[in-house]
């Protein structure tokens, strides 16, 4: 069973989030937060799988809130789902920068919030969705954002950074195997190894760095 914390400010929307997690037999809703700091304590007390994060809240917003639960090492495990009204919002990238695993504008279909709430919980970046990626591509792609000198990828071998390439392509690691003519369980690994020695936290911000170190260049598609 998956155990979903609602973060939200306005109750109808914790409401009709409650109401459609809950259809779907493989998912509970453990709790309610109104602002980050009460969606903080309750990844702790109520052990969340998956918190879905509003950004606008008052007193500790959902930036803040997902900076402190990526932050704290007691909750390794809970991955935080930002909620946003609007595709443009520049606190999407900053969120995901501070430890998010994805996001989904609020008027996304039933399903796909089902389907973002289990992608999450297996640990992988809700980047499937072509919003998503296309958010952090054209953020961390906008003429004049500093970019960082790409020493991060110094740490990584040849077949890392082919690896990391295709992560931002949003192949997942079975279409890597495929790809690289290596098994599911070799790509798996490698992409560990990433997030290792990157201290990345999961898939969504392996994307962001490639974009920001300038590994994968904005609207250029990978060959292969």
């Amino acid at each position: 069973m998956i155990r979903v914390l609602l973060a939200d400010d306005q109750s109808l929307i914790r409401a009709g989030f409650r109401i459609l997690l809950e259809s779907a037999d493989d998912i509970e809703v453990v709790g309610e937060a109104t602002d980050g700091a009460q969606a903080v304590e309750l990844a702790h007390t109520r052990r969340a799988d998956v918190v879905l994060m509003d950004i606008r809240m008052p007193n500790v917003d959902g930036l803040e809130a997902t900076r402190r639960i990526a932050a704290e090492e007691d909750l390794a495990g809970v991955r935080v789902v930002i909620l946003t009204t609007f595709e443009s919002d520049e606190y999407v990238y900053q969120a995901i920068r501070a430890g998010a695993s994805g996001f989904l504008v609020k008027d996304s279909e039933p399903a796909e919030l089902i389907q973002a709430v289990r992608v999450a919980a297996r640990g992988e970046a809700l980047l499937s969705p072509s919003v998503t990626r296309k958010r952090i591509t054209d953020i961390a792609g906008r003429p004049g954002r500093p970019r960082p000198a790409g020493r991060e990828l110094e740490r990584l071998t040849q077949r890392e950074r082919e690896v990391m390439t295709l992560v931002a392509a949003g192949l997942s690691n079975d279409e890597i195997a495929g790809r690289l003519y290596v098994s599911p369980l070799t790509a798996k690994t490698h992409v560990s190894r990433i997030m290792t020695k990157l201290d990345a936290r999961d898939r969504a911000q392996l994307v962001v760095m490639a974009y920001e170190c300038g590994l994968v260049v904005p609207g250029q598609r990978q060959s292969g």
